[in-house]
Formats: structure tokens, C-alpha cells, sequence
């Protein structure tokens, strides 16, 4: 019987944000990652959306006691997808593994009302570093869609309930990519989340 895995493609890959057992790198194919907001949420996140042409890394974690449903209570602004046959991964056994995504018809680009926080950005991109590295990093930055978007500048006073404490370098590394897509950075005025 396939072991169920999830794919995981933005804070998740973040080790220091969760206790998921199992993990392993991993690359979908057929998917890039989006900033996007639902009426769900009070600020933007990223989910994956469908693009033949794109190919995202991350990585596969083992579903906690095989129970979908606690994970999906977990991630209830996401839909669960199939997409067994579109990672590669190290596993040996058989795997069962999905991916988390928001429906197209819920969600919206990111506004000055619904911002990108910047402490999300932190913990997604010290994950990538830490996994895959500066190349890697870098690479998350290039796959992912919706740089257009307000950051807040939330550092100080992180929203993000699972941020983390980045390194002189880690923080240099995020603020010079923002910079070389001309990210535009908003002072941060509303409450955490």
C-alpha cells in the first residue's frame, strides 16, 4: 500500500516551522508557486498553480498517523491535489502524495489591503537556503509568481505565527533579492495573524 506524503513548496520547507515526519527533497513538475489572498485569510500566502512549463523543489513530508483529514483541517484554505506522478523523490516505497493549493476561483492578487508579509518571506527563504542552498534560494525566487506585490514590513513585529529569527546573512540574502525584483516594502500598521 502507497504511504501518503504531502509536497510541500513554501514555509513548510522550513524545518524549523513544523515536526512533519519523513521528510525528503523533493521537485514537482507541472506547478509553480503564486503570492496570492482568499477571503479566507487577512494576508497573502503562496499556493501552487498548474504550469505545464514549471517545475518547483521542496519537500515531501509523511502524513501524520496516514490522516488526511487532520492535515487538511491543517491546511482548510487549500485544496488537496493529487500529483503522485509528477515528483521525483528519493522514497523507495510506494507513495501516495499530494499537494495543497488554493482554488483558481478563490483567489485574488495580493493588494495593499491583503500584503505579502515579510516574515512569511523570512521562513520560506531561510527553508530554501538551509535545503537547497544560495542557488536554491534563488531558484525560489525565480518560480514563484507575484513579486508585484505589497510586502509589509512586519520584521519588528512579525505576524507570521510561525516565523523564525533569520542571520545578518540569511536577512542581507532575502532583502537583495527583494531589491533586484523591485519589491515594494509597506510599513506595517494592522495586527498579527
Amino acid at each position: 500500500m502507497a504511504e501518503p506524503h504531502f509536497f510541500g513548496y513554501g514555509s513548510l520547507v522550513n524545518r524549523a516551522t513544523h515536526d512533519f515526519p519523513g521528510l525528503h527533497r523533493a521537485r514537482l513538475r507541472g506547478w509553480r508557486r503564486a503570492w496570492r489572498h482568499t477571503d479566507l485569510r487577512p494576508v497573502a500566502f503562496l499556493t501552487a498553480i498548474p504550469d505545464p512549463d514549471g517545475t518547483i523543489e521542496g519537500l515531501i513530508a509523511h502524513v501524520p498517523g496516514n490522516d488526511w483529514a487532520a492535515l487538511d483541517a491543517r491546511e482548510w484554505a487549500y485544496d488537496r491535489v493529487p500529483v503522485t506522478q509528477t515528483v521525483t523523490h528519493p522514497l523507495t516505497q510506494p507513495a501516495e502524495i499530494a499537494v495543497y493549493a488554493v482554488p483558481e476561483s478563490r483567489h485574488r492578487y495580493p493588494s495593499e489591503q491583503y500584503p505579502v508579509l515579510l516574515s512569511y518571506i523570512d521562513v520560506v527563504v531561510q527553508g530554501y537556503l538551509r535545503e537547497f542552498g544560495q542557488a536554491g534560494a534563488e531558484r525560489f525566487f525565480a518560480t514563484t509568481d507575484g513579486w508585484g506585490a505589497p510586502v509589509l514590513n512586519d520584521r519588528a513585529e512579525p505576524r507570521y505565527a510561525r516565523h523564525q529569527r533569520l542571520s545578518r546573512e540569511e536577512t542581507a540574502f532575502v532583502d537583495d533579492n527583494l531589491a533586484a525584483l523591485d519589491v515594494r516594502i509597506v510599513a506595517n500598521t494592522a495586527q498579527r495573524v
